[in-house]
């Protein structure tokens, strides 16, 4: 529970310094509702003058509306065991937890609703989207706690689940590294994608290392796949391993990227080598000009 608290605690310093009021604007509500009719004030737009209260009254009114929110965010967080990967300041599972922290403390105290599904080789928990501190305080627990219950990722299971389970418009955050398992693709999940995105808006939070990129030359070194626990011997002394590792590393990636715009999902790349704030600050501006422009 204290590690619970550490992280909302510097989850609330992240919202209030960086972010809050750029999710507000990249996000929009669902319309406008009445508010109230209050007495006009120099530099209130003059479009917005109530003129039938203004002839009562004798003096300009103007009418003012407030924005309708109510939106549904979920955090779809994948926890297989490659989550367990990372060699610099958090492993791609810690990060994913916290960066999935920060955009549920900016949804709710936007008064939006935030639920959760978590999966591995299955789908292991689902939280229907809420409001309120202690659904908070619980989606930072199971985000925290999340482990690996099996061998695998089972990513289009998880995705048509939460086609089935969401029956109203929702903002998905889909955190994951987005590597297949041995033996799939990246396109297996395309088809899935593809049919959540025609009715919510989807966004991939792609979080990744440096070394699955490029390896260092730490001469003989023992590694292991997480999720198969199959352990190989690998001489990093030598450039053409070095070489080989980035060129596979690259075509992942490109894969990811290819099927990732083909589903017109969004992409916010996150690294353990850097403070997630920034990405995400700079997608949310990003989204708001690109709202602005529409």
């Amino acid at each position: 529970m204290e590690e619970v608290r550490r992280l909302q605690i510097r989850t609330r310093r992240r919202v209030d310094d960086l972010f809050a009021g750029e999710y507000h604007s990249a996000f929009l509500g669902r319309g406008i509702e009445f508010a109230e009719v209050r007495e006009y004030a120099p530099g209130d737009d003059v479009r917005a003058i109530d003129w039938n209260v203004t002839a009562r009254a004798g003096k300009p009114f103007i009418k003012r509306y407030i924005e309708e929110r109510q939106l549904t965010v979920m955090l779809c967080v994948d926890t297989s065991a490659s989550g367990l990967f990372g060699t610099v300041s958090r492993t791609k599972g810690r990060l994913i937890a916290e960066a999935g922290a920060a955009i549920a403390y900016t949804a709710l105290r936007n008064n939006d609703r935030v639920g959760m599904m978590r999966f591995s080789d299955e789908v292991d928990l689902y939280l229907p989207p809420r409001k309120g501190p202690r659904h908070l305080l619980r989606l930072l627990r199971e985000l925290l706690g999340a482990e690996p219950t099996g061998a695998g990722t089972a990513f289009p299971e998880a995705l048509e689940t939460l086609g089935s389970v969401l029956h109203q418009r929702a903002i998905l955050f889909l955190a994951s590294d987005f590597l297949p398992p041995p033996g799939a693709s990246a396109g297996d999940i395309e088809r899935p994608l593809a049919v959540l995105g025609r009715r919510h808006d989807v966004i991939a939070l792609r979080v990744a290392d440096p070394r699955e990129r490029s390896l260092p030359n730490l001469g003989l070194v023992e590694l292991e796949d997480p999720e198969t626990g199959k352990r190989v011997l690998m001489d990093t002394s030598s450039s053409r391993l070095r070489r080989m590792h980035e060129e596979i590393a690259a075509r992942r990636r490109d894969e990811s990227d290819r099927v990732l715009r083909r589903a017109g999902v969004d992409v916010i790349d996150l690294t353990t080598a850097r403070p997630f704030g920034v990405e995400l600050e700079r997608y949310f501006r990003l989204r708001q000009r690109r709202r602005s422009r529409e």
